[in-house]
């Protein structure tokens, strides 16, 4: 329900202005295979409590993915993971706490948003975790570029993909959403922040 008024209030502004400014380039899946972290790279919630701290521990159902998410040039990894407090642990674990998908919708801070009743229970604390890698210790480095805690993203599958945006392609969290209507989306980082894109649905 809060996602459809969301989408019903992002509606009508967006028909306001679309003679006034052309319409955003689409993004466009490319075909590929989502790498899967290396097996000699041990992900297990010993390795999330270094980390990111005793919040988060790993979903088991849920196999971590690599990619270089950011355009440098270096690996990075996406962990899909459950929390209990997204926002307790930031100053001590050095990480960022995320909402792309409300804020989407323009709702984006993440100490409000992460006050949100979830309506499906089994969403409940999911969150998507990536370590932006530096060095040729790429993110198993000691010290990693970036850390990143995604909240409120509705998935019941991610991998990383190629996309294409204009002329330029990147590499993003490609996912599949929960619920019956079969939706796909993506997180992309666009040069300054990692943002949320409907994809449509499954035909």
């Amino acid at each position: 329900m809060r996602k459809a008024l969301f989408l019903l209030a992002f509606s009508a502004v967006l028909s306001i202005h679309v003679f006034a400014q052309a319409p955003p380039a689409t993004p466009v899946a490319l075909p590929a295979t989502p790498a899967a972290a290396p097996a000699n790279l041990k992900i297990d919630n010993d390795f999330i409590h270094q980390q990111f701290g005793s919040e988060f521990t790993l979903l088991p159902e849920f196999q971590p993915a690599v990619g270089d998410l950011d355009g440098d040039g270096v690996e990075d990894v996406i962990i899909p993971a459950h929390c209990k407090n997204a926002m307790l642990d930031q100053a001590e674990h050095d990480f960022t706490v995320i909402d792309p998908y409300d804020d989407f919708f323009g709702y984006g801070d993440p100490r409000m948003t992460t006050t949100f009743s979830q309506g499906d229970p089994e969403r409940k604390g999911m969150v998507v975790l990536i370590i932006e890698g530096t060095g040729k210790d790429t993110w198993h480095a000691a010290k990693p570029k970036a850390k990143f805690v995604i909240v409120n993203l509705p998935y019941r599958a991610i991998a990383v993909r190629k996309f294409k945006m204009r002329k330029k392609t990147v590499e993003a969290i490609y996912v599949e959403e929960q619920g019956e209507m079969g939706e796909n989306s993506a997180v992309f980082f666009d040069g300054r922040k990692f943002r949320y894109v409907p994809m449509g649905g499954n035909l």
